[in-house]
């Protein structure tokens, strides 16, 4: 079994075993001989950049509550947690998710060095390690080291303390030595500012043919010449090294007057705080060993890897000219055939309820939303919640633009967005100075709910649009993350959004909802009332049926409602891409029920819900997983779909996930993925390409964005009848 290893069947896997499965799904992509060797590494790389996270967070959680359990501390329940109880087997726990971590790098690794990049150079694209090096590479490295490396870096002695070392930063250790046979530790730490990636020229002096590039990694420069850091010195041994950090601590909320100050002692802080991990490269065993003694770490938090670490940062290689054959055809990212720029956006949502499926249509529209919203005389207010942006984002730009202007501009910035905390704080002082009202969240509470709300005066009266979303107001990854959005002027939905609004910014009571449901005061209930209807109406000889599309499930309140549904006879769809603790197909507990998940070219994130209520069928979509975390410590929001052809739509939709037998895996009772493929008599289906033809059908194919939005650079004097 996927939790305790007894072998009994269990009620609940484990959180965070669940979640490293999920990494080893990922992890399988890579491994797909039949795939081009730059979407193999980039499948690679989201399992190193999703582990360094998940030992900053989840991993430090259990660390410190096995600790405080350990010492029989007081405070042994106090540590975060979003899933099952952290501090349960203690030191037994953290082996299991060390032992599975390994196996996964491993794999990792070998697939990496034995395949991707040995496929890598056979298609032009060749990475030269220190000892592959020529005379001529050798000579043009150091040559750029002393020109552009050398004078950035600086030399850090090792004593009884290491220099301060950030999180996730890429080092380099020396064990160096004198004449008389004495010897130090230094290190040099990299900026990220550097390029890891350096391109040889062409040996002969002239042009590098196209169909052939070698290219160096810039550590392994260091390595070999840091010897220059130490004059009159040798160096003995070497490696690279980088530290995770806990990040799972929370800012003081009490601090009301200075929270951005608040929160950039607690950034400060993270990058000093616990280490968790080290990942080293052989070279030393005694330099790994002294610096794993100053950060405390024990041998299970050593993770040794024989190829380039922390990969993410190499995934520029993808943007390297020349080869295609190499990678992925890219995807067509397709206008929505909804809007045209021969009416407003405000006169296409009066006519109907319309919605976006990113990303196989173009994130443009909210683009558009917002810029019309900013520039338009009609537009007097204009209320939204920014949970993640891009750097430089166009919504942020048209925020700042209505501000300027004159508008009643209300941004809720969400300064606790893990990760994103430093640029949120720098475009919500953006705002402030453009004239925004900056609201920074709700003290305990994450303001994760997607929504914006725009007041316009139309014929001496007020009109209400809503923007609703599953995914966040990121048009960088609106090109990568599947998700959902929904324009409206529904009055009650409007209604509902304003009354959300004020929760958010100011001091109203929860009040009750005509549409939305809101977590953290009703969405869970409203929730476990639907699923309760189903099993009632089941038992009453209706048909039952529930199907969800959920990036997590690990809620114990809403797990046993579905395992209640099951027994009462109603047949349950789950797709969960990650976490997922309910235990399907166990005879008398949860045979009704169907768990899958898709591990695709695209990030599924919509979270969508279907309730078959008796033939009265609902359908929802919404911000929130079905998590603790998101239901009982969020704010969040689900919204039910009316407008006829969208609910069609979506009923159409849905149930592809569940039909998807290329990209799917199913989960066992025995708390096992299993990838899923076509049957004898079944033709293949994958549900990510089914919804790329959608999408191109309903554009019209009048035209095609590939991987790039068309933005407006100039806003428009009044109601923008511009092409989107």
């Amino acid at each position: 079994m996927n939790e305790q290893g007894s072998g009994e069947a269990v009620r609940y896997l484990d959180r965070d075993l669940s979640w490293i499965d999920f990494n080893e799904r990922v992890l399988e992509e890579g491994l797909r001989r039949d795939l081009p060797p730059l979407e193999r590494f980039r499948f690679l790389a989201i399992v190193s950049s999703n582990f360094d996270e998940f030992f900053m967070v989840r991993v430090a959680a259990m660390k410190r509550a096995a600790l405080a359990a350990a010492e029989h501390s007081p405070s042994a329940g106090t540590a975060q947690s979003s899933g099952a109880d952290l501090s349960r087997d203690g030191p037994g726990r953290l082996a299991m998710v060390s032992e599975k971590v390994r196996s996964i790098v491993r794999r990792q690794y070998e697939c990496l060095e034995n395949e991707v990049f040995p496929d890598l150079a056979g298609g032009g694209l060749e990475l030269v390690r220190r000892d592959g090096w020529t005379d001529f590479q050798k000579r043009y490295l150091e040559s750029f080291f002393l020109g552009e490396i050398f004078p950035i870096l600086t030399p850090l002695r090792i004593d009884e303390t290491l220099p301060a070392i950030d999180s996730l930063s890429l080092n380099c250790a020396f064990l160096i030595g004198d004449e008389a046979g004495k010897e130090y530790a230094a290190m040099v730490q990299i900026p990220q500012s550097i390029d890891r990636i350096i391109i040889f020229p062409a040996e002969d002096g002239g042009h590098r043919a196209r169909e052939r590039v070698s290219w160096a990694l810039l550590e392994d420069a260091v390595l070999s010449w840091g010897h220059y850091f130490f004059s009159g010195l040798s160096v003995r041994e070497s490696m690279v090294f980088k530290v995770n950090r806990d990040a799972d601590f929370s800012v003081d909320e009490k601090r009301d007057e200075d929270f951005i100050e608040a929160m950039e002692e607690v950034l400060e802080d993270r990058e000093r705080s616990t280490a968790v991990r080290m990942v080293y490269s052989p070279g030393s065993v005694r330099l790994k060993r002294e610096i794993a003694e100053r950060l405390a770490l024990e041998e299970d938090d050593l993770y040794e890897v024989p190829g380039p670490i922390n990969l993410g940062a190499l995934l520029e290689l993808v943007n390297v000219r020349g080869f295609d054959s190499l990678k992925e055809k890219p995807w067509k990212i397709y206008p929505s055939g909804n809007f045209s720029g021969d009416e407003s956006i405000w006169d296409r949502i009066k006519a109907g309820d319309v919605m976006l499926h990113l990303p196989y249509q173009s994130f443009d529209p909210v683009v558009r939303f917002f810029q019309e919203a900013s520039s338009d005389p009609q537009v007097i207010s204009i209320k939204t919640a920014l949970y993640r942006t891009s750097g430089n984002s166009p919504v942020v730009r048209a925020l700042e633009q209505a501000g300027l202007a004159g508008k009643r501009v209300t941004a809720m910035v969400e300064l606790k967005a893990r990760f994103d905390e430093e640029r949120n704080i720098s475009w919500a002082r953006g705002l402030e100075r453009a004239g925004v009202i900056v609201v920074y969240g709700l003290a305990g509470l994450k303001v994760h709910a997607k929504v914006t709300l725009v007041i316009r005066r139309e014929n001496d009266r007020l009109v209400r649009y809503v923007h609703v979303a599953t995914g966040n107001y990121n048009d960088k990854t609106a090109r990568l993350y599947e998700d959902i959005g929904i324009f409206t002027c529904r009055d009650e939905i409007a209604y509902d959004a304003g009354l959300l609004f004020n929760m958010i910014t100011g001091y109203s009571f929860v009040q009750p909802m005509r549409k939305l449901s809101i977590a953290p005061t009703g969405l869970k209930r409203r929730l476990l009332e639907l699923i309760g209807r189903e099993a009632k109406r089941a038992s009453q000889g209706y048909p039952g049926k529930i199907m969800a599309k959920i990036n997590s499930l690990a809620d114990t309140d809403i797990i046993d409602a579905l395992y209640g549904a099951s027994q009462a006879g109603v047949k349950i769809f789950l797709s969960v891409r990650g976490v997922c603790t309910l235990v399907p197909g166990v005879p008398g507990l949860s045979e009704n029920i169907q768990v899958s998940g898709i591990v695709d070219h695209y990030l599924e994130h919509s979270r969508i819900c279907y309730f078959a209520n008796g033939g009265a069928e609902e359908i929802f979509i919404s911000s929130a997983d079905w998590m603790p975390r998101n239901l009982e410590r969020r704010v969040e929001l689900m919204f039910p779909v009316q407008e006829e052809p969208l609910r069609k739509e979506l009923l159409e939709i849905l149930p592809f996930y569940f039909r998807d037998n290329t990209q799917a895996y199913n989960l066992g009772p025995d708390g096992v993925w299993k990838r899923r493929g076509p049957a004898e008599d079944e033709a293949p289906f994958r549900v990510q390409k089914e919804l790329l033809s959608r999408a191109a059908r309903a554009s019209g194919n009048l035209w095609s964005v590939k991987q790039e939005f068309i933005v407006r650079r100039s806003p428009p004097e009044g109601p923008s009848r511009d092409l989107p």
